[in-house]
């Protein structure tokens, strides 16, 4: 049947879940009978049935039988129905018997049957309403023998009613399926598998971005199946409604997510030319669980986090005993007495994120990396947020783990997830500032310590090529970060800089970024007036007048190395 001879919905007739246009027999499950199915059932066979017109429909799915003898059915036909006649009420005039196979074509009727006898033989069928039934599609049967209709009756909702049965079983077990895959915590991929097995159909489960997250292959080459896939993923439009199929592909398709945050596609490749409602009805069920699971697996997180926190504030802050919170460590499944204990820092460069929005997101992802990185290291850590700008780890290396190794293979692995496609921000956005290892719980807080210093004077370094940073690495900028609430430090600082700082708060000047172009450029004039985006002549002015209110001379080398100190120093000290 063409798409322009297929029958539109009536206002009685319920609409499919899965986005369909009209609930007509194809729609249904092939479990039902088809019109072809009802010619081999016994009472029919012994009318001696003959298919006089529409064999082209005898796929048509049946839901229903109906007797009627009345023309005018458009207020007792609800679609899918079987009609039996023996035509004795029907008109003489042609234009009505068309009008009449019109009629139950646009209705969705499944077919016509015709007992011969009481008003037409063999010879003297209407032929309007052959061609009729021709034009549309819709199987015209003659009976030639006399037939009980209630046996024909009685064998189709026999076969009907097993038909449903059939359905309310299958319903019961995707529903006992799935909520024990919810109950249990089942993985995406688990919950995929399950669908594949489930529908005998290839499964995708995918991202916003239309990339693979996980599938069921079911038989399929998973080459063929995923080739291009984004490009064809996209061509398929489901703006109608969550669950929507799609005839030209042949994909069946539901969004996944839930508190108003899709978050991703299920879609499934029908071997049918049209879905049946379980398949819906299973996707959907599948689509849930994919979304329960998730939020589940997110407040545990979640949960877990704010403890993990709490356990780094404490030990911080020395808010608990050791004691406390190993034993509380323990219970998380981090394991600290006994262990090499090596506080962690990774601190966002605020620049790359200039909103406190962008910097919050960006921290709560950081710390899913990072603790995604533990996990697939194999390493057991305390993680969570310490301020506004970083996440905290205390990690506890056993016997077997040497530390280099276990560092350098943190650092490589969230700075992959870091750089993944989906991710927005890229590895030279944050620094891993580590500090020295420690035997025991009592000790871990200057461990900790020791990285926040780190971190905080790296972060203020250039991107460079080094997974982490130590006491070490971070040299002059990481003693005068420590220095930094000494009084004599301030002081050197006041001295050095209080003319220049003045000058340029009065001012609305720059001389002191000034300052700091030309001692990074090596005291080059031509480089730093390169670097500041100035003429030659412009950059050396305002390097006089820095002379004149320091009184210094910026060609003596002392003089440039205590302002360079204290340059740093004020980085320090600033927040």
């Amino acid at each position: 049947m063409s798409s322009a001879d297929r029958p539109e919905p009536t206002a009685d007739t319920p609409t499919p879940a899965y986005g369909g246009t009209l609930p007509t027999p194809s729609m249904y499950s092939t479990q039902y009978p088809t019109v072809g199915d009802v010619l081999q059932l016994g009472p029919v066979k012994q009318g001696g049935p003959r298919v006089v017109a529409g064999a082209g429909g005898l796929d048509r799915v049946v839901r229903w039988v109906h007797v009627t003898e009345l023309v005018d059915v458009g207020t007792i036909l609800r679609g899918g129905e079987l009609v039996l006649s023996t035509g004795i009420a029907w008109p003489e005039d042609r234009d009505r018997l068309a009008d009449f196979v019109a009629d139950l074509a646009k209705l969705g009727a499944a077919g016509l049957v015709l007992e011969l006898g009481r008003r037409y033989t063999d010879s003297s069928l209407p032929k309007a309403l052959l061609a009729a039934a021709e034009k549309h599609d819709l199987p015209v049967i003659t009976l030639a023998l006399d037939t009980r209709f209630v046996t024909i009756t009685e064998a189709v909702h026999g076969l009907i009613i097993d038909a449903q049965l059939a359905e309310l079983r299958a319903s019961d077990e995707v529903h006992q399926t799935f909520t024990e895959l919810a109950v249990e915590g089942a993985s995406p991929d688990e919950v995929v598998q399950q669908i594949g097995r489930m529908s005998g159909c290839p499964v995708v489960l995918e991202n916003l971005a239309h990339q693979v997250l996980t599938y069921s292959q079911a038989g399929a080459d998973p080459s063929v199946l995923l080739d291009g896939w984004e490009g064809r993923s996209r061509s398929v439009r489901t703006a109608t409604g969550r669950t929507v199929y799609d005839e030209r592909s042949g994909w069946l398709t539901t969004v996944v997510g839930a508190r108003g945050h899709d978050w991703g596609r299920l879609v499934l490749i029908c071997n049918d030319p049209v879905p049946v409602p379980r398949l819906s009805m299973l996707l959907e069920r599948a689509a849930a669980t994919l979304a329960l699971n998730r939020l589940v697996e997110r407040d545990r997180d979640s949960l877990e986090r704010q403890t993990h926190r709490t356990l780094l504030t404490a030990i911080l802050s020395h808010g608990q005993p050791a004691s406390e919170v190993a034993l509380r460590a323990r219970a998380l499944g981090v394991t600290l007495d006994g262990r090499r204990l090596v506080g962690v820092v990774m601190r966002l460069r605020t620049a790359a994120h200039p909103t406190a929005l962008e910097t919050q997101a960006r921290l709560r992802e950081l710390t899913d990396q990072a603790a995604a990185a533990i996990r697939d290291r194999r390493l057991s850590a305390l993680i969570g947020t310490l301020d506004e700008h970083s996440v905290g780890l205390l990690l506890a290396l056993g016997p077997q783990d040497r530390e280099d190794a276990a560092l350098d293979g943190f650092a490589e692995r969230v700075r992959r997830l870091v750089e993944r496609p989906t991710s927005p921000s890229s590895a030279d956005g944050y620094v891993i500032a580590v500090g020295t290892s420690v035997g025991a719980v009592r000790d871990a807080r200057r461990s900790l310590l020791e990285a926040v210093q780190v971190a905080d004077a790296a972060v203020r370094q250039p991107a460079g090529q080094a997974p982490y940073h130590r006491l070490v690495d971070v040299r002059l900028r990481g003693l005068l970060h420590l220095l930094r609430d000494d009084a004599r430090l301030q002081t050197f600082v006041e001295r050095e800089l209080g003319p220049l700082l003045a000058y340029d708060a009065e001012r609305g000047t720059d001389l002191v970024k000034m300052l700091s172009v030309y001692v990074d450029s090596g005291r080059n004039k031509s480089a730093a007036a390169d670097a500041a985006h100035l003429s030659r002549p412009s950059f050396y002015e305002r390097l006089h007048r820095i002379e004149r209110i320091l009184s210094v001379d910026l060609d003596s080398v002392e003089s440039c190395l205590a302002l360079h100190v204290a340059l740093l120093a004020l980085e320090a000290i600033r927040p």
